[in-house]
């Protein structure tokens, strides 16, 4: 075992690796330490991941926890990056989620790590303002809270997924300013209070009760949703997912074997995976990870895919001067503590194969300075197999340019192969932080669809130059949308895409479109300069087969108006007096 002190790689000496811990504590027995010799039973996740198990007294778990999110608190843009990892067993701890921190259960159902205290996420701006609770996540874990209710007061970028809380839950911090955000494959056995949330999406969860609405609640696959129809109270209810895979999972059997568990493919889901003891799928042996680490090239990890290695990225930054391909069907990436890939050359940062199976999951892509192309790219232009039977899919796959340093970028995410999965995304050029500016953090598109049969659930897309998303493929459907408009176009003759059209519509399907169907989404605005305005939030060509279901559009400022939700229709959205208009169903 490794007695050291290390330094913690982007984060600096931020704390004694839990390493030394467990040597002061006596090696407590079954300690799991990850400073051990990379194996399927103690692999090297590096030093910004802990590794906690049940037989280590609760105040030093406390401790490593709370130096943790002494750093992470209001570290917004920062460089460090954490995950904690438990083991399954019974843990009385209390864990804050701060900025780039995830925590993971590493039990086959979340039932299999219990935490008696509380996990939870909190607004740290003033007057209890969550509006920029971001970038942190927790999975696969009960909670029985202390008081009975878990507080998880986030905006976007912040997944809650396969949680079993066994009391209530709130989404919001003393009723302040929230804009989130993500359930899925949760079971909470109280009530969920959405309170001020502005809006949120829940895939395949359940609860005893729902309550509070804002401006654009969906439901999808939930057991039990709230009763009442849109517009009042705002909920968009589909009964059915029609077609997802959940996130793949660490796991440890009892034997202290890690595993990446890859769930099957369900249609037509209602409710959680996980109701059978597990979650159905296959797992994947830890030893045929390539491990990487911050400072590993992209040289290096695609020496590894070509040789037939998954990969898991540990916590931290890499730097790229060239792409990451991703070339065999049914390779698994998966990231863990927001892994952050950023290009350096003006490169993409991650590119895919047109091949069936490929799972992307918890990565932060961070465009630099050099202006990318795309950050992401699923399949080649020209993409044309049919994955039908074994789709792509993107999970927690998050975007950012600008906020910490100029970035630049033309497209963020774009997706040519057919039958994708988008399963949770924030694709965010950043209104404020570092390197923020008209000409400095240029981005013209957040995602670009050229698949056909393209299915994205939980679509967040905000601040883009241009359409925030523009669809080309047939075949696509949204379930939940929500999207910012960008402040800072500098006037009129800046920020028009047609002789005519006033600005970028934020949700645009191409006029070759045959078929597209969407539910449930909110286009915001909050201009900064005077005279700019927006002709239409959604533009669509009017055709039977696109369609699209509850659309709402608000302005957060007193600045020009967004002048129609779609097309001609729903008319204006100002603030005073305030008016919101709402279309119910389209055409």
């Amino acid at each position: 075992m490794d007695l050291s002190i290390r330094p913690l790689g982007n984060g600096g000496l931020r704390r004694a690796t839990f390493c030394l811990c467990a040597v002061v504590l006596g090696l407590f027995a079954g300690f799991t330490s990850p400073c051990d010799a990379a194996s399927n039973a103690n692999p090297d996740f590096g030093p910004n991941v802990l590794v906690f198990n049940p037989a280590l007294p609760a105040a030093a778990i406390q401790q490593q926890i709370d130096k943790v999110y002494a750093v992470q608190r209001d570290s917004q843009f920062g460089s460090a990056r954490d995950a904690l990892l438990f083991l399954p067993g019974e843990y009385h701890v209390d864990v804050p989620i701060g900025f780039y921190t995830q925590v993971l259960g590493l039990g086959a159902t979340p039932d299999a790590v219990h935490i008696t205290g509380n996990v939870h996420a909190d607004a740290t701006l003033p007057r209890n303002n969550a509006t920029c609770t971001f970038w942190r996540a927790t999975e696969g874990v009960a909670v029985t809270p202390a008081d009975g209710t878990m507080q998880w007061a986030v905006s976007q970028a912040a997944p809650f997924r396969r949680m079993h809380v066994l009391g209530n839950l709130v989404l919001h911090q003393h009723h302040g300013w929230a804009s989130g955000g993500w359930i899925s494959d949760s079971i909470i056995d109280g009530n969920v209070d959405s309170g001020s949330q502005q809006q949120w999406i829940s895939r395949n969860s359940e609860w005893g009760s729902w309550t509070g609405s804002n401006w654009n609640m969906v439901f999808v696959g939930v057991r039990n949703p709230p009763s009442g129809e849109w517009p009042l109270p705002p909920y968009t209810k589909v009964a059915e997912t029609p077609v997802v895979r959940e996130k793949p999972f660490l796991q440890v059997d009892a034997h202290g074997n890690y595993s990446v568990h890859v769930p099957a493919l369900r249609t037509s889901s209602v409710g959680v995976s996980w109701h059978g003891g597990s979650t159905p799928g296959h797992s994947i042996p830890l030893g045929r990870f390539y491990i990487a680490h911050p400072g590993d090239t992209a040289t290096a990890i695609n020496a590894q895919l070509a040789h037939g290695k998954n990969l898991l990225l540990t916590p931290g930054i890499y730097d790229l001067t060239e792409p990451i391909r991703v070339t065999r069907a049914n390779t698994v990436v998966l990231g863990i503590g927001f892994a952050t890939l950023r290009p350096t050359h003006g490169t993409a940062a991650m590119t895919t194969a047109d091949a069936s199976g490929i799972i992307l999951a918890g990565l932060l892509f961070d465009a630099g300075p050099a202006q990318s192309p795309v950050l992401l790219e699923v399949g080649p232009r020209g993409s044309h197999a049919n994955h039908a039977k074994n789709p792509i899919s993107l999970h927690d796959v998050f975007f950012r340019v600008g906020g910490a340093g100029v970035g630049r970028t033309v497209i963020n995410l774009e997706v040519n192969s057919d039958n994708t999965i988008i399963d949770h995304t924030w694709i965010w050029r950043a209104d404020h932080g570092a390197g923020v500016g008209w000409n400095r953090n240029t981005s013209a598109n957040g995602l670009l669809v050229n698949g056909d049969n393209v299915t994205a659930y939980g679509l967040f897309v905000e601040h883009h130059q241009q359409f925030q998303v523009l669809w080309n493929g047939n075949g696509g459907h949204t379930y939940f949308y929500q999207s910012e408009i960008p402040y800072d176009p500098p006037d009129q003759a800046s920020y028009s895409s047609a002789p005519g059209v006033n600005g970028w519509a934020s949700y645009k399907v191409a006029n070759s479109v045959k078929t597209h169907e969407a539910w449930g989404l909110g286009i915001y605005s909050v201009f900064r300069h005077p005279n700019v305005v927006l002709t239409r939030a959604i533009e669509v060509p009017k055709t039977p087969g696109v369609r699209f279901h509850h659309m709402i559009t608000v302005a957060l400022d007193n600045l020009g108006e967004i002048s129609n939700v779609i097309d001609d229709t729903g008319g204006r959205t100002v603030t005073r007096p305030r008016v919101t208009p709402k279309v119910t169903e389209f055409p």
